[in-house]
Order: C-alpha cells, then sequence, then structure tokens
C-alpha cells in the first residue's frame, strides 16, 4: 500500500484553512471566535500551549456552524478540483490518507476518490474538540499501528519534513511541492524556511518583550547614573538576561547553562554592531528621528540575531 499526507500532497492547498474562510463567508458570527483563535496562537506561539490545544481552540468557528455536513459536501463541491491530477493517476484501492486535518472533513473527498483507509485528527465537528492528539509528526505512526498494526508502506509521500517518522518507515519516501515529486533524501529545504517557523515567530516576541525592558531597565539606571549612554549599557545587560531566559524556556526550549549563557551573550554582539552601525549612519547621512533608525536596525538585527542563537547559542549537536 501507499501513503499519502493530504494537505498540500494530493491537495492543492490547506483543506482546514479552505473550509474556516468558506465557513466564515457563510457564517459571519464567526468573526466573534477571532479573538480566541489569536489568543490561541500567541500562547502556542510561546509554548504556553500545545498545537493539540491550539487547534481546539481554532476549531471553536464550528459551534457556528448549523449543519455542518451540509456545509461540508458544498465545499468539496467547489474544492474537489483541487486534488492533484498526478495523484489521480497514481491511486490505488489500497491507498491510506494519513492526516492532521480532522477526519470529518476528510471523510467526504475520499469517499468521492474511493480511497478507504482514512487517518486524521480525531475532532468533533459540533464543538471542536479533540479526542486524543493532534495527528502529526510521531502521532501519524502511532495511529497507524493503532488501525493497521500489520501494515507495509511501500510509497509515501508528503509536503513536509515533519512527518520523517512516516518516511523512515517506508520503502521510499517522497516530498511533494507542488507538482513536482522530489525523493525524500534529496530534498532540501530553503534556508529561509527558518523564518517562518514557531521558533523565529516567538524569537520576535521575545524580542519585542526585550526592547521593552532594555527601555524600562535603561530608565531606571539613568536615574543613578547621569550619562544616557553609560545608563544604556547596565540596562541593555540586563535586558538581555530577561532575554535569554525567555528564549531559553520560550523559543528554544533548552536547560539553562552558564556556556549557553556566555554564548547568548556574544551572540548579540552582532546585534549590537548592526543597530550602532546603522544608527550612526542614519543620523550622520540621513538625520531626523532616530526611531526610523531604530526601526531599520531591528529590522535587519533580529533575523541575523535569531540565526546565530539558533546556531551558536542553542545549537545542539547531532548524535554520531
Amino acid at each position: 500500500m501507499n501513503i499519502y499526507d493530504f494537505d498540500k500532497t494530493i491537495y492543492d492547498s490547506d483543506s482546514t484553512k479552505d473550509f474556516y474562510f468558506y465557513s466564515l463567508k457563510k457564517h459571519p458570527s464567526i468573526l466573534l471566535t477571532v479573538p480566541y483563535m489569536a489568543l490561541g496562537f500567541f500562547l502556542y506561539v510561546i509554548g504556553a500551549i500545545e498545537k493539540t490545544r491550539a487547534k481546539e481552540i481554532m476549531y471553536r468557528f464550528l459551534r457556528h456552524i448549523p449543519d455542518v455536513d451540509a456545509d461540508i459536501e458544498d465545499f468539496w463541491d467547489k474544492n474537489e478540483h483541487k486534488i492533484k491530477p498526478w495523484y489521480r493517476n497514481r491511486r490505488r484501492v489500497d491507498d491510506v490518507i494519513i492526516s492532521a486535518s480532522p477526519e470529518f472533513l476528510l471523510a467526504p473527498i475520499c469517499a468521492r476518490l474511493g480511497i478507504k483507509h482514512l487517518i486524521g485528527s480525531r475532532v468533533d465537528k459540533k464543538t471542536g474538540k479533540y479526542t486524543g492528539k493532534n495527528c502529526h509528526d510521531t502521532e501519524k505512526v502511532t495511529r497507524l499501528n493503532e488501525v493497521m498494526p500489520d501494515a507495509h508502506c511501500e510509497e509515501f509521500y508528503s509536503d513536509s519534513l515533519s512527518d520523517a517518522p512516516l518516511a523512515e518507515i517506508s520503502d521510499k519516501a517522497m516530498i511533494i511541492k507542488g507538482d513536482r515529486l522530489i525523493p525524500w533524501n534529496e530534498y532540501k529545504p530553503s534556508k529561509l524556511s527558518m523564518f517562518f517557523s514557531r521558533e523565529f515567530l516567538s524569537f520576535v516576541i521575545v524580542g519585542g518583550i526585550n526592547t521593552l525592558s532594555n527601555v524600562i531597565f535603561s530608565t531606571i539606571y539613568s536615574l543613578f547614573i547621569p550619562n544616557t549612554t553609560l545608563a544604556f549599557i547596565p540596562g541593555y545587560i540586563t535586558s538581555n538576561v530577561v532575554s535569554y531566559l525567555l528564549n531559553s524556556f520560550l523559543t528554544f526550549k533548552e536547560k539553562l547553562g552558564a556556556v549557553k549563557f556566555i554564548k547568548f551573550f556574544i551572540s548579540y554582539i552582532p546585534n549590537f554592531i548592526i543597530q550602532t552601525v546603522i544608527v550612526w549612519l542614519y543620523s550622520r547621512f540621513v538625520g531626523g528621528s532616530p526611531i526610523i533608525a531604530y526601526a531599520i536596525a531591528a529590522i535587519i538585527g533580529v533575523p541575523v540575531t535569531f540565526v546565530l542563537m539558533k546556531i551558536f547559542a542553542f545549537g545542539k549537536k547531532k548524535e554520531k
């Protein structure tokens, strides 16, 4: 048998996202759940809640749909054309779909395609509550073993390297990018992909907190140190201690350590140099409000510092 992920693999989009916006147009009251979704996303990004809980919060929008089954059938009437032609040409009767999307959402389209084996996230279509974990990463292998303990996968297809656990138990694995099928071991993700990760979003949030704490601590020190520039130095150091703690616990999920602490401060040196140089150049050749210079410096400095911290301060050594 062959196993397929669904979204962005055999379906040319994300089915949950598409169904959400379809539902939003049909049931505007779903807008009432947006604040909950925003809060859930924020808590997930900073690591306060797991992905399953974050998705439960998102799926609260289902409570505003009077007849979910009817809407899903209509949704697939409008979106069935997004099933990719390459899959239709390869489809077999023993295909298995394993997806993080809800089973209630994918069941109708699988029935239309003649797919008999579907494993997805078990979500209540009326409340959005999960039964078990989000069907993602290693959970996909766990669910496969539960449902089909003797399964042997000849070929596996997915758009994401997070599905490596399934790829490892398959005879052959392929990464799907658009309509391109790339052998798993030959696929090289873009180096820019790290800037679209939860780690980077968390880092940006922590960076905002760090910037605010820098202003606060520097202001406090200025009450005791007359020179503004000299007061900035202990303020910068204190705010970076706060940043180290937040990045350790929230962004990179690493234990505290003296060596990491030293590396953390070293990794911030380029950020300090970049901001200083940009501010100096701006004031020297442009002039005007320094806030613009600080904003430009932050935009350039944040991704540079993130890369250095990820690789140097919080980088994990590969096992030999």
